[in-house]
């Protein structure tokens, strides 16, 4: 048996196998990860935990302990080649072997590893910063996480409308633009599994709103594209929210009863009107909550600059008054 053919019988049994074991829907709620620690310095944690849904279908998320983001990172294999969707927000290999768990996870091709794209669901740093570690990679692309880079890469030409297609080999992959969180956000939707992979889109936790007439049109144009569609999950960049519903705060290392990281497509058809009727600070919905931290930030300036000039005029009163008191007294 001959190199050439061994390879191409590697390829047709591990797309065999791919077929042979689709997406159990359980799967995707039923994934326990590490609750991290109030105390990471005296709590031993793994950086990075890996699930697998299917064959060719892999969650990656990274330590509480390590990044208080945890972002949740997506590998999808094809027979051509591989996407990681969002390499998260660790640079340093030391710290967080991202690349070294993923190179491992490829099957190889003619004695060589498949071939990996490096793509973004939007260019915030805590969704990029791994990109470091494939940069000098053999077999690895990055797309850029800039919108006219990644424009020129996908071939969008009516940014943001239209959609692009990425073909993994027997694995096609929809990109759909969907700015409002970040000017270059992106989803991508998944044809063997069906998955809707959303980024900081849409995610169990806090949506910030960076745009929002942007926002809304995109959320119109995404709840347009899975209305007709069977879409089992959708996966976000983070979880924020226990079981409860209530939020965790911000920055915290330790998420006790986390809930499960899916949403449904319901959720994704709610959020249009959720935005169209978002007060522009804070709205709390049945899984997501959404906020725009610029705004609040904004009227938190305010009302202190508003308490200082009030704590001004009263000291400015009171010694004015002191005076009128010494004057009459000295009368």
């Amino acid at each position: 048996m001959n190199g050439r053919f061994a390879a191409g019988l590697a390829g047709l049994l591990w797309a065999a196998l791919a077929t042979a074991a689709p997406t159990q829907p359980a799967a995707w709620q039923a994934m326990a990860w590490n609750e991290g620690a109030d105390d990471c310095e005296a709590a031993s944690q793994p950086p990075l935990q890996v699930r697998r849904l299917d064959a060719t279908t892999f969650v990656l998320r990274q330590g509480l302990c390590v990044d208080f983001e945890a972002n949740f990172l997506y590998l999808l294999i094809g027979n051509e080649r591989a996407l990681l969707i969002d390499s998260g927000a660790v640079a340093d290999p030391a710290l967080m072997p991202l690349a070294r768990r993923v190179i491992a996870l490829l099957p190889e091709r003619e004695g060589a590893k498949l071939p990996l794209l490096v793509a973004h669901t939007h260019g915030h740093r805590d969704h990029r910063e791994g990109d470091a570690q494939f940069a000098a990679l053999p077999g690895v692309r990055i797309v850029p996480a800039d919108v006219d880079g990644m424009r020129r890469f996908y071939g969008f030409d009516r940014w943001p409308e239209g959609s692009a297609r990425l073909d993994l080999g027997a694995r096609v992959v929809q990109v759909l633009p969907a700015p409002g969180h970040h000017p270059a956000h992106v989803v991508f939707h998944d044809g063997q599994t069906g998955v809707l992979f959303t980024g900081d889109f849409l995610l169990p936790g806090r949506i910030t709103v960076d745009d929002a007439d942007a926002f809304e049109a995109s959320a119109r144009r995404i709840a347009a594209f899975v209305r007709d569609r069977s879409i089992p999950h959708v996966l976000g960049g983070h979880v924020e929210l226990d079981v409860d519903g209530e939020l965790y705060p911000h920055g915290a290392t330790h998420h006790p009863r986390e809930r499960g990281l899916g949403l449904a497509k319901a959720d994704v058809l709610a959020l249009p009107d959720a935005l169209a009727g978002f007060n522009g600070f804070y709205a709390r919905h049945a899984n997501f909550v959404l906020t725009d931290p610029v705004r609040n930030l904004a009227v938190l300036a305010a009302a202190l600059v508003a308490a200082l000039a009030l704590a001004g005029w009263a000291i400015v009163r009171l010694l004015r008054r002191r005076r009128a008191a010494r004057a009459a007294c000295a009368v």
